[in-house]
């Protein structure tokens, strides 16, 4: 049997301009070994995303009206280079109304609707080429809340895939909240995955562990049900470094200076924590499976580690960041590709 291919995208903001630029390289290297006509989606078995990964995942996969990739990873990497200073602008008025985001979102979300109304236009959930899960929350219901691509065969579990990207990256404090709707008109109310998966790789494997990818990639090479023997999992965080908060600063914050670093430690010690949970679970596997998770964590080098600092000097440095990565990495991320072919 075929190992079942997993990448998981951690999520991080503007800085998804990581993760881009090394899967970029990926897939013009595939392109290189297996032919121009060759996406990343056409080697990969499960997707799955938080935030600003979650939209990648979905850039990746959103159909033309061919049924092949209507984007290649380089136009998902010019998204973010091209759009991010939009996003993440905030005008003078809504500076002072927001108190610099203490009492209102620190964004507005028009542009982010705009940018993902052009890119993802009307197509669903169901319609993704490859099974993608994206992760969001729930906070009507008090629920994590699992987008899955191939469950969505029916009106109950099926969304509108700018709706999905939208709820996945609604990052409190940076965006307000969303309300979506299936296509049976359920609503929900939702916030970015990052609260609880920021690194949704650990998710994916569990998701995996129930789902029959015989039946649903139509492929009688890969397994139903696999454990962790029988999957390649292959995760990108958006950036190693993360800022330091010194105890003489902290022992005395509020309530309201702690909202921020809060969120960020949070983040960071998921992403942190499901990386132990999942090299602990490999680590008892054989040695020739044990080299079958890959956890990439670029270094940020001159880029800054906010997730909405979209500055053009910024978005250049976490672009050089990603490809110094490749530079360096070249020789495991050859590794990587040449696994994915085997198992394709």
């Amino acid at each position: 049997m075929k190992k079942v291919r997993i990448l998981s995208i951690d999520g991080g903001g503007i800085k998804g301009i990581l993760p881009a630029t090394i899967l970029r390289y990926v897939e013009n290297q595939l392109r290189e070994k297996q032919g121009d006509d060759v996406r990343l989606c056409d080697y990969i078995d499960l997707f799955a995303g938080t935030s600003t990964g979650g939209i990648l995942s979905l850039l990746y996969n959103i159909p033309n009206d061919n049924n092949r990739p209507a984007y290649t990873s380089q136009q998902a990497l010019d998204v973010y280079r091209e759009n991010g200073d939009d996003i993440f602008e905030v005008s003078l008025f809504r500076r002072l109304s927001s108190v610099a985001g203490l009492i209102d979102e620190k964004y507005s979300s028009e542009p982010l609707n705009r940018l993902l109304d052009e890119y993802c236009g009307d197509y669903m959930l169901a319609e993704l080429i490859r099974p993608c899960m994206i992760t969001a929350y729930d906070f009507r219901n008090r629920n994590a809340k699992f987008f899955t691509s191939y469950d969505a065969n029916n009106k109950v579990s099926n969304f509108f895939i700018r709706d999905v990207a939208r709820a996945t990256s609604a990052a409190p404090t940076y965006f307000e909240p969303v309300r979506i709707y299936s296509e049976l008109g359920t609503p929900y109310s939702l916030i970015d995955g990052g609260v609880f998966a920021n690194n949704p790789a650990l998710c994916a494997y569990s998701e995996a562990r129930k789902m029959d990818f015989c039946r649903i990639l139509g492929d009688e090479d890969k397994p139903d049900y696999p454990t962790a023997k029988d999957m390649m999992i292959f995760s990108i965080s958006t950036g190693t470094e993360t800022k330091k908060y010194k105890y003489r600063e902290m022992r005395d914050r509020g309530l309201i200076n702690w909202v921020k670093p809060i969120i960020d430690i949070l983040m960071s010690g998921n992403s942190e924590t499901v990386h132990y949970q999942l090299k602990q679970i490999w680590s008892t596997l054989d040695p020739e499976d044990q080299r079958d998770y890959y956890r990439l964590n670029p270094s940020l080098h001159n880029a800054k580690d906010e997730m909405d600092d979209a500055s053009d000097r910024n978005v250049k440095d976490l672009h050089e960041a990603g490809l110094i990565f490749v530079e360096r990495h070249q020789e495991e991320l050859d590794v990587i590709i040449d696994r994915l072919i085997e198992n394709h």
